[in-house]
């Protein structure tokens, strides 16, 4: 049986839909998206639709608790467990990481 590494929480950029679902659920408000709202023509549809696309999304590692409830109740599988464990930084500013560095800690299949 192996075991579950976690590490950090990771993105996935092109499944996150800016619902913000996890913003919401996080007890220590360590998350924040930015998007904006495009409309998208699709072949037969009456009228454009109106989708949310993200701009940023960042997690501020000196305040997220590592509960993993952003992963549990997204509900598109945008966030997940990485197993990357060094992100210190000598500053508190450091600690906030974005969209490029959180995608970038994912899991490679």
């Amino acid at each position: 049986m192996s075991a579950v590494v976690h590490g950090v929480i990771a993105l996935v950029p092109d499944a996150c839909t800016s619902c913000m679902i996890c913003v919401r659920e996080c007890p220590t408000w360590c998350i924040t998206v930015e998007s904006h709202a495009e409309q998208v023509s699709e072949p037969g549809a009456r009228r454009p639709r109106t989708v949310s696309v993200l701009d940023r999304f960042a997690i501020d590692f000196g305040l997220c608790m590592y509960c993993g409830i952003c992963i549990d109740v997204c509900p598109f599988d945008a966030l997940e467990w990485a197993p990357t464990i060094d992100h210190s930084s000598a500053s508190r500013d450091g600690l906030v990481h974005d969209t490029e560095r959180l995608s970038g800690w994912r899991m490679h299949e």
